[in-house]
Parts: C-alpha cells; structure tokens; sequence
C-alpha cells in the first residue's frame, strides 16, 4: 500500500508537470521521466485474471500498446503501473525522424488524439542494446517488438525480414506493423499478394524457437480485406493479429483539431474498433487468437472486447487523458466485476458472445 500511494502521487506528478506542454514535448518528458526508474518485475495478479497466448503467460489482459515508447526507453517500467506486457517501437531498420512537426494533437474535447508522427525512431540498432540487456533480466514483464518499414525502403519486405531477424532474439512476441497510415504505401502491405511475400518471408526469416509473430492491421478495412488477411496469416502461421492501429475516417468530433490529417485514436475510436474486432472473429471463425485495441480505457471496454472474442487488449490514447496508472485501475475493476458476476476466471469469458 505504501509504494501504491508513492505510485499514484508520481503519476499524478508526472501528469501535473507534462500538461503545460505541446503533446509531443509533453510525451518525450514523460518517456525520459520514466526511462530513469528501475526495471519492474513481472506483475503477480489476482490469478483469476491469468491469459495464456501462443505460449506466453500474461498476469492479465492489458498490455501497453506499440507507439507509447517507441525507443524502448520505458517499457522496462510499465509493469509498475499494472500492464502484463508491454510492446517497444515502431522500430525501422534505419533512423528516421518522421514527418515534419506538428504531428500529434490532443482531442480534449473528444478524448482522443491525431498523430502523423511517421514511425519516427532512432532504429533498431540503437535501441537493441537496451532490448538485449532488458531481455536478460530475470522476473520481468513480458515485452514485445513491433517493427516497421522506412519511408524510403526500396524493398519494404526486406526492411521487415532485417527487423525480424535483428529483433526476435530481444522479443517475447514481434509485431509486424503494416497498419500505420503515416507512411505512404505501407497500408498496401495488407493487400493479399504482398501480404502473402511479406508473412512467407518474415516468417522464414524468425529463427527456429523464435518469439511469436503478431500482425497488427489497421481499422479501415473492408469484409473482402479481412477474409485475405485471415486465410494469409492463418496460412503463413502467425499467431495472433492486433485489430488495430489509429483510423483514418473521422466521426463527428468537438476538437478544432478534428480536421488534421493523420490517424485518430482513443474514444472516438472505440465502435470501430470493436466492430472491427467482432468481423475479424467471424472471419476467423475463432482459429486464430485476437488482440483489441482502440478506444479502450475501462474495465467495460476490456470485458466487451473479451466478450466478442479478444484474448488480450492494448492501449495507449486513453493514457494521456487518464493517467499513467490506467492499467492498475482496470486491473481492480475486472477483479470486482469477475465476484460481482460470478465468474470463476477471465478467461471464461473470451469469446463469450460467440457461443453456439
């Protein structure tokens, strides 16, 4: 109890001292606070909120989605604020800066955010001695690698092959990101024939007794698109796909900064996302494992997405509105939410809503 309330008085300090900031600036604070406390251990949970995904143990279902810490600077902590896993980058093969600022904006009105950031990262290599000696470490969280392409990559599948081989020796599980829309072309990789070259040749590239390779796709995406994304990744053995990253629609927002271009995240994510969610589980037919993000900053939002067939959930956006103990929370509303109903463990409840 003691360390919770030194935990809950440093995040709201934490939140305190990066609001006066422009987003970005407010975000690299925050990274650069959190990079400087020690590395968290594994989290020990109610263990009636355990999940099991290919072959990985999560103390429970949240997990601290890609773009966070994109340099693998703090995911080292972020057990301390009640995420099972946690999961670096995206990381390119080479540096990029990204697209040019400003690039993210906050949505206060409508509690999301836009950002055009452009997988902007210091490169695989620099962050691998960080991700070596964090993989090394006894008792830790479990952490997983999203990877990228460069902008200007003149073979995008050779730039995931690099990443691939360069990250899965520091990885619990790898991502292959082709979901972003700020880089130009990269959402084509979702198309059946490249996808088909991309997951044959990532997956060649893995090495045997490799970490589990994730997909992460995006939320714009038609019935005739899922269906190939499903038989592709089922067919190429990965072994679970993230639905999804930021949207390039737009619904009705509040926010003056509603009409800038790049992906919308957070609230006015959330019925896409899990109406997204609920077509990839029917594409599926519940063959492959299923990890929700978008919109998610309760403990309702977790137990729906569970529901309709996720195993695991990411976020991210709603940190910026709720603070950094977020996860934590959650964690103790799923608790009381599992006695309140009578559910003997969380994972009773996956895919609930598809029951014959």
């Amino acid at each position: 109890m003691v360390f919770l309330g030194k935990g809950l008085m440093f995040g709201r300090l934490l939140m305190r001292c990066a609001r006066p900031f422009d987003p970005e600036s407010a975000h690299r604070f925050v990274i650069h606070a959190l990079s400087m406390l020690p590395v968290a251990a594994r989290r020990h949970d109610d263990p009636r909120l355990a999940i099991t995904l290919a072959g990985l143990d999560f103390a429970n279902p949240i997990c601290l989605a890609a773009g966070f810490d994109k340099d693998a600077r703090a995911v080292h902590t972020m057990a301390r604020f009640g995420f099972a896993g946690a999961e670096a980058g995206t990381l390119t093969p080479l540096p990029q800066g990204g697209n040019t600022r400003p690039r993210l904006f906050r949505l206060n009105e409508d509690e999301g955010v836009i950002n055009r950031m452009g997988f902007n990262n210091g490169g695989q290599a620099a962050a691998t001695p960080r991700l070596a000696k964090l993989h090394a470490c006894k008792d830790r969280a479990l952490i997983g690698i999203n990877i990228g392409a460069n902008k200007d990559a003149a073979d995008r599948v050779a730039d995931y092959v690099c990443g691939a081989r360069a990250m899965a020796p520091h990885a619990d599980w790898l991502t292959i990101n082709i979901s972003s829309p700020n880089t130009p072309g990269l959402r084509a990789l979702q198309d059946v024939g490249a996808l088909d070259a991309l997951l044959a040749a990532t997956a060649a590239a893995r090495h045997a007794g490799g970490p589990p390779i994730f997909l992460k796709v995006a939320p714009d995406l038609d019935h005739e698109q899922i269906d190939d994304i499903v038989r592709s990744s089922i067919a190429h053995g990965i072994d679970a796909i993230i639905i999804g990253n930021t949207t390039v629609t737009r619904p009705p927002l509040l926010s003056r900064h509603a009409h800038e271009t790049g992906g919308l995240s957070g609230t006015p994510l959330a019925m896409l996302a899990l109406q997204r969610l609920r077509d990839f589980r029917a594409a599926t037919g519940g063959q492959l494992p299923l990890i929700a993000a978008g919109g998610i900053a309760s403990a309702d939002d977790v137990w729906v997405r569970l529901r309709a067939g996720a195993s695991l959930v990411q976020l991210y956006s709603a940190l910026v509105y709720e603070g950094p103990w977020l996860a934590a929370r959650i964690v103790k509303d799923i608790v009381r939410r599992l006695e309140s109903e009578g559910v003997s463990c969380l994972a009773d409840i996956i895919d609930a809503d598809n029951a014959d």
